[in-house]
C-alpha cells in the first residue's frame, strides 16, 4: 500500500496541465448599458478600484489593490465592473489582471468615466484634508 491505504491506482487522479489558457469573458462594448455602469459605478468600493486603477502606471493584479474588504467580497466587485464594462480581466500566469476599459468607456459614453474620477478625486482629496 502507498501513502494513501484507501486509494486504488484507479482512483488516483493526476493533474495535468491545461490544455486550454485560463479565460476570461468580459463584454464588448456594444453589451454596456448606461443603467449597467452607473449601477457598478454607484458603489464606493468599486470607486475606490476604478480610481486606483487610473492612477496606476500599468494594469494591476487582484490582491494590489488597496481596500479593506475580504478577498471574496473584493473577487465580486470586480466581477460587478467587469460585466458592465469598466473593467477587462484577464490572466498573466496564475494573477488574474485588471484594466481599465477607459477608451471603450469613452467611445460609448462620452465624459463619463473622467467626470467620476475628478468627482471621485475631488471627494478623496476633501476627506485626506479637510476644511479648516
Amino acid at each position: 500500500m502507498g501513502v494513501f491505504p484507501f486509494a486504488t491506482s484507479l482512483e488516483v487522479t493526476v493533474a495535468r496541465p491545461r490544455a486550454v489558457p485560463r479565460r476570461v469573458e468580459n463584454p464588448g462594448p456594444e453589451e454596456y448599458s448606461l443603467q449597467g455602469v452607473l449601477e457598478a459605478l454607484a458603489d464606493p468600493v468599486r470607486r475606490t478600484l476604478v480610481a486606483q486603477l487610473s492612477r496606476a502606471d500599468e494594469d494591476m493584479r487582484c490582491g494590489t489593490f488597496d481596500v479593506r474588504v475580504s478577498a471574496s467580497t473584493l473577487t465580486h466587485h470586480f466581477t460587478v465592473l467587469r460585466e458592465a464594462g469598466v473593467i477587462r480581466q484577464y490572466y498573466v500566469g496564475t494573477s488574474k489582471m485588471n484594466a481599465l476599459r477607459d477608451a471603450d468607456m469613452e467611445a460609448r459614453f462620452p465624459g463619463l468615466l473622467q467626470a467620476l474620477l475628478a468627482a471621485e478625486e475631488r471627494e478623496r482629496d476633501a476627506v485626506v484634508a479637510p476644511a479648516r
